[in-house]
């Protein structure tokens, strides 16, 4: 089995006020920032396996760059994650490297909290259906961990191009989601 992913760095005021903006709304269990996006903002965040009144939330890495979020929303309206799933059924070692990205993903969230069922996450291991939740993963975990996740993410673009979306005041001028 994989050794779970380290906890990732609690979050400051400031992150959390962008990470909320982002969102457009408080985040709900925020654990850390999992990643930034090249502009230097949160766009993964980890997130606690149960809600704060108890509720499980088996996913654990959030995608909150409305951005990076719009690209995967494209990607999923191009077809990409039917295209990789029939993938799935005919690439033995494509289908290895999603089952062993499954077990890294579970070995973490279980690290943090066992929830009553092992849930996946973007379908993992046998289908492909979020690509907002493999992205997460992939750029949580980095290259070469979630394979399908990492086919996102090369085909999401340079979404932090223009720069932050978000900034931690809501009166910014520049703010742009």
């Amino acid at each position: 089995m994989s050794s779970p992913a380290p906890p990732s760095p609690p979050v400051t005021a400031d992150e959390r006020a962008v990470i909320a903006r982002q969102l457009g709304r408080p985040p709900r269990a925020l654990v850390g920032v999992a990643h930034r996006c090249p502009c230097g903002q949160p766009d993964v965040v980890e997130t606690a396996p149960r809600l704060e009144d108890g509720t499980p939330f088996p996913t654990l890495y959030y995608l909150t760059c409305p951005r990076a979020t719009a690209a995967a929303s494209r990607l999923e309206s191009a077809g990409r994650m039917r295209e990789w799933q029939d993938e799935l059924a005919t690439d033995p070692e494509l289908a290895a490297g999603y089952r062993a990205a499954h077990e890294s993903y579970l070995a973490t969230r279980d690290d943090r909290d066992v929830l009553p069922t092992r849930a996946t996450a973007g379908g993992m291991p046998d289908r492909v259906k979020c690509l907002h939740a493999l992205a997460g993963h992939a750029l949580a975990a980095g290259p070469g961990v979630n394979p399908i996740g990492d086919r996102a993410v090369a085909e999401m673009g340079e979404w932090w191009a223009a720069g932050p979306c978000a900034h931690p005041s809501p009166d910014d001028p520049e703010d742009v989601r």
